[in-house]
């Protein structure tokens, strides 16, 4: 038997991304794959607050997807006016950050800034 074995780092396994139960458009699947690499959701009213909120990202990136298409003022016979489809867009994105914030995925840990300092004050010397 040798004095000294040799040891290997074993890797875990990765663990399998969950897949959302309903089917989501393009940016929608994106957030759910941004969310699920940072966080454990795994309680089903976690799961729908989600979903809701990856179903309305795609919603809102068709509407600015089309302002951005249109302009995001318009001509009507009374003249120029915003286009519609802003209030629409920013009531959507006012949900998804409400909807994140209730998941509790929208504030960072703080990083700790570095190494404590010596101490505070004067030393007796």
């Amino acid at each position: 038997m040798p004095k000294n074995p040799t040891l290997s780092l074993v890797k875990p396994a990765p663990t399998p991304r969950m897949q959302p139960s309903r089917v989501l458009g393009k940016h929608g699947l994106a957030l759910w794959n941004a969310i699920h690499d940072g966080y454990e959701i795994a309680d089903a009213g976690g799961i729908e607050l989600l979903l809701q909120c990856c179903e309305m990202q795609d919603r809102v990136q068709t509407m600015a997807a089309q302002i951005a298409s249109d302009g995001p003022a318009i001509r009507t016979k009374a003249g120029i006016r915003a286009h519609p489809l802003l209030k629409e867009e920013t009531a959507g994105r006012g949900f998804i950050v409400r909807t994140l914030s209730k998941l509790g995925v929208v504030y960072a840990e703080v990083q700790n800034p570095g190494r404590p300092g010596v101490g505070f004050g004067w030393t007796g010397a």
